[in-house]
């Protein structure tokens, strides 16, 4: 009975009667922007208690002395826990209430945060990570359901671009408050002061967030864009609510597409996240960068991405969504980006920032672009499987990176000089672009509803 009162307090909004004509236009531009500019905000702060640990990685070492595998392993914990939260919790969201659904994750991440700062136990340390990463799983899927509810296909491209942003503001501020909260109190404060500003955001997306269209009054988005597929013509789908084995079977595990983008999606991850965990730490290790330094590296990895996610998101739905062709076109720069960082000798910091900024401006537009893809193949009342399960496999990367980065960096590091041991580790990154780059390049001239 309790968990019949849980589920039904997600469950999706109901319908209401339809507004006068005459306020449609008004209403739906306004909601629109409304669900966009939430959305935004609140998975920006999804990221401000989910990536400031990198940022703190060698103060926690230093404090509670704990090694590289060790802190690997609370990477990767989180990151396994992140990619199977992704995938259970987008299909629940498939058929939640993203208003209540978003806002509780955001709550209770905060309270985990708070909780894992004032932890001094790796075992601690280990469960609280593990469940803040699956928890974490609670933010994408609301946002793919209300963008896919209030946003056409023929937006796509541009309006899950702009949306996708977020990540890179988000990811970027958390780098430089989790830097200058421990600079100035400690590295705890790296986890409290984002914890606080996660719970002010959980209210926010409370009150600011709405679910579908048809929940405040007005149509569909394929009635009001004139924008319905042949199929929905023909057999009126748009609006169908699908089962679990639909969601799973149907329009996920059985589609072939699917498949390829979250294989290529798990090794863009690994040079996606291989800076972003572990940049600060190998920046202040290997170049003699500050905390500070660090923590700019990150915001600069994350804001590098921010004009490319728009620019080439617009630019792949004006190529009739050749999304495939841009990512692989986006990938080789990157792979020369890493051997920059590998070249450039230490005390010239200034060139591992630019790389690092070249890095930021093509690997997220990649992501964006494969999940879009995913997005492109699937139904908008599949949106959050399909993304999480494409997810799942990119986290899967994350766990392969942190774990296993963190034991090479340990291994190679005992055979030889630090710096070795991390150049053998930007090699394997671009060894994954690589794959990523063969992988993406049977999408090439995969187009929307291919």
């Amino acid at each position: 009975m309790n968990f019949l009162k849980f589920h039904n307090y997600f469950s999706p909004a109901t319908h209401i009667e339809r507004l006068p004509d005459e306020q449609i236009k008004k209403r739906y531009s306004r909601c629109r922007w409304g669900v966009l500019e939430s959305t935004f905000t609140g998975y920006a702060t999804f990221y401000l208690v989910r990536n400031n640990l990198s940022i703190v990685s060698m103060d926690m070492e230093q404090a509670l002395h704990y090694s590289h595998s060790m802190i690997g392993n609370i990477l990767a914990i989180t990151a396994i826990s992140y990619g199977l939260g992704k995938f259970l919790m987008g299909s629940v969201s498939d058929r939640s209430n993203p208003r209540k659904f978003m806002a509780f994750g955001l709550l209770i991440t905060a309270i985990l945060n708070l909780l894992f700062g004032s932890a001094s136990h790796y075992g601690i340390h280990l469960l609280l990570w593990g469940l803040n990463g699956f928890v974490q799983g609670m933010g994408w899927g609301p946002c793919g359901r209300s963008i896919g509810h209030w946003f056409s296909v023929r937006e796509r491209g541009t309006v899950f671009s702009l949306w996708n942003v977020s990540h890179n503001v988000g990811g970027g501020i958390a780098g430089v408050l989790s830097a200058q909260a421990a600079v100035a109190f400690g590295w705890r404060n790296a986890f409290y002061f984002p914890a606080a500003i996660a719970i002010i955001g959980a209210i926010y997306l409370f009150f600011r967030l709405k679910d579908t269209p048809q929940s405040v009054g007005l149509p569909p988005i394929e009635e009001y864009k004139d924008d319905f597929t042949e199929d929905e013509k023909l057999h009126g789908t748009h609006e169908q609510e699908l089962t679990a084995k639909q969601l799973f079977l149907d329009y996920t595990l059985k589609n072939k597409y699917i498949w390829l983008l979250a294989i290529a999606n798990l090794f863009a991850y690994i040079v996606r996240y291989s800076m972003y965990d572990w940049g600060p730490l190998y920046l202040r290790e290997v170049k003699g960068a500050s905390l500070s330094d660090g923590g700019i590296a990150v915001l600069l990895l994350n804001f590098g991405g921010i004009p490319s996610t728009i620019l080439l998101g617009w630019l792949s739905d004006k190529l009739g969504g050749r999304r495939g062709m841009v990512a692989v076109l986006c990938m080789f720069p990157i792979a020369f980006a890493f051997m920059g960082i590998i070249v450039n000798p230490a005390g010239h910091l200034w060139v591992d920032m630019t790389m690092l900024m070249i890095i930021g401006f093509l690997v997220y537009p990649v992501i964006n672009l494969i999940t879009i893809m995913a997005l492109d193949l699937t139904s908008k009342k599949a949106i959050g499987t399909a993304a999480g399960f494409i997810g799942l496999f990119g986290y899967l990367g994350r766990v392969i990176q942190a774990s296993g980065f963190g034991w090479m960096a340990d291994h190679f590091g005992e055979l030889y000089d630090p710096q070795t041991a991390w150049n053998i580790i930007l090699w394997t990154i671009v060894g994954c672009a690589a794959i990523s780059v063969f992988l993406l390049g049977f999408t090439w001239k995969l187009k929307p509803k291919a």
